[in-house]
Order: C-alpha cells, then sequence, then structure tokens
C-alpha cells in the first residue's frame, strides 16, 4: 500500500515566472523510507513542502498529492493545518527556525498538541517530557523553559523528534535534519531516526546529500538534479550500479570521500 503518491508535481516561482520543479512523480510505500538526495537547489526541500503545502506566498503548485489515497490539494487551508503534525510530521532542516524566536519552546509545544490532542497542560507536559528522555534530553521541564536560541542545533532537532513521538504521525518528512550539526550530533540525530522508524513504524521521508546517511537509513532512494527525478531504485541499486551519469558522479564522489577519509585515519597508509 502506498502512503503516499506524488504524480506529476511542477512547482513554479509565480513572481518570477521560473519553473522550479518540473513534473515529478513517486510513491512512498508504508513503512519505508524513502531517501531524496541531490545538491543544493536541486528541488528537494520544495518537493517536501509541497506535500504539506508550506510555501511562501509567490511559490504556486499543481500535480496531485495523495495521503492514503486522499487528493491533499482540495482540502482547505484549516483542513490541511490538522494533517501537518499528526498525520504527516515534518522536521525541518534547521532546528532554529521551526520556533518562535520571541517564545520559549514550551510554548510551541503546546499550541501543537492542543491542535491535535484535547490534553490538559500537566498531560501534555508528562507526555513530552517522557519523550524528551526518550531521545536523550535531559532535564525536560527545564528546557522547555527555553528560548530557542539558548538551545544548541542538536537540542533543537531532538526536541523536533521528541514532539513527533507523541504525535505519532503516518509519515514523517525529514528535511536535511542533519546539515546544520556538528559531527557528533549528527551521529546522535541519526541514531534517533533509526530508532524513531523502529518504534514508530512510519513511513519516512529522508532528505539529505549525505550518502552515507542514506545507506543507513533508507530503503528506496530518488535522486533530483534541476528540479526533476533522474533515477530511482532501492539503495542497493543506486549504490551498487547507478544508471544515470549524475547518480554515478554522486556514489564515485562518496566512494572517494570514504577513501580518503580512511587514509587519514590509517596515518597516510
Amino acid at each position: 500500500m502506498n502512503m503516499l503518491e506524488v504524480n506529476h508535481l511542477k512547482v513554479w516561482d509565480a513572481s518570477e515566472g521560473r519553473e522550479i520543479i518540473r513534473n515529478i512523480s513517486f510513491q512512498l510505500k508504508q513503512g519505508t523510507c524513502l531517501a531524496i538526495v541531490g545538491e543544493s537547489g536541486s528541488g528537494k526541500s520544495l518537493t517536501c513542502r509541497s506535500i504539506i503545502r508550506l510555501h511562501r506566498p509567490w511559490i504556486r503548485q499543481s500535480g496531485e498529492i495523495l495521503y492514503k489515497g486522499e487528493h491533499l490539494e482540495h482540502l482547505s487551508d484549516k483542513a490541511m493545518r490538522k494533517i501537518r503534525g499528526k498525520h504527516i510530521g515534518m522536521i525541518m532542516q534547521h532546528g532554529m527556525g521551526a520556533f518562535d524566536p520571541s517564545s520559549v519552546v514550551g510554548v510551541h509545544v503546546q499550541e501543537t498538541l492542543r491542535t491535535h490532542y484535547d490534553w490538559s497542560k500537566s498531560i501534555a507536559e508528562a507526555n513530552m517530557k517522557k519523550a524528551m528522555e526518550s531521545v536523550m534530553l535531559e532535564q525536560p521541564m527545564e528546557i522547555l523553559n527555553k528560548y530557542p536560541h539558548q538551545l544548541s542545533g542538536g537540542m533543537l532537532q531532538r526536541l523536533m523528534i521528541a514532539l513527533t513521538l507523541v504525535l505519532e504521525p503516518d509519515i514523517i518528512i525529514a528535511d536535511e535534519p542533519t546539515t546544520a550539526l556538528d559531527t557528533i550530533s549528527q551521529f546522535e540525530v541519526v541514531e534517533q531516526f533509526i530508532r524513531l522508524r523502529e518504534r514508530m513504524g512510519a513511513s519516512m521521508i529522508f532528505v539529505s546529500h549525505d550518502l552515507g546517511v542514506v545507506k543507513k537509513i533508507a530503503d528506496e532512494v530518488a535522486v533530483m538534479k534541476n528540479g526533476i527525478i533522474v533515477e530511482t531504485g532501492s539503495v542497493e541499486e543506486v549504490f551498487t550500479a547507478p544508471r544515470h551519469p549524475y547518480t554515478q558522479y554522486l556514489v564515485s564522489t562518496r566512494l572517494e570521500l570514504s577513501h580518503h577519509f580512511n587514509v587519514l585515519m590509517n596515518g597516510g597508509m
């Protein structure tokens, strides 16, 4: 069963008349992880935003977005707000941008949970506290009373993962969730995503330009370049026998970097 189907998606900048995504289609099967890979500017993040209709006012889109067979493009903005978070959760690239800088992060958490659940403040806090502890965030109540700028990028990412655990969406969209993090935080956050999949059994779209992370977490891969999907396949197919020249370039570059890293770690041997 397909949890999500994207058919003939086109996205353009109405202010410039410039087409950004050109007629792409893909499916997300139940319980699987689809990685969307490609260089910066290829259209990966815009594809994610198109699924849940989180565009800037001058960005337009056409095509079909089906969630469990329901056409999301026909829903009102109010109905889409009910879909976001509870049914399709999105974990942003920069944790800082996901929270209102003028209030403590606990306000965002409470408002999000209030949108989807008829919980008292104490029950919402108890559920969030448990989820935060499960993603290794110590002293959760102290964290919830801090402003976004007082928390590190890794802590904000794990806070978004904890909120996703409480909301239990059918689909999780992770848009370059490790890009703004240092190497140790990247490793910890990727481990949390792997645990998140195991715990929830959710379907996932994982956007990244890091093929090492993709190999670790994904089942299927869609390769994007200049607003189109140039190749799709299983992780094994794409990594061992890439067909498109661009995919071959990405994979060979990854292998060269791995080789260089191993040489450095082995003292140049």
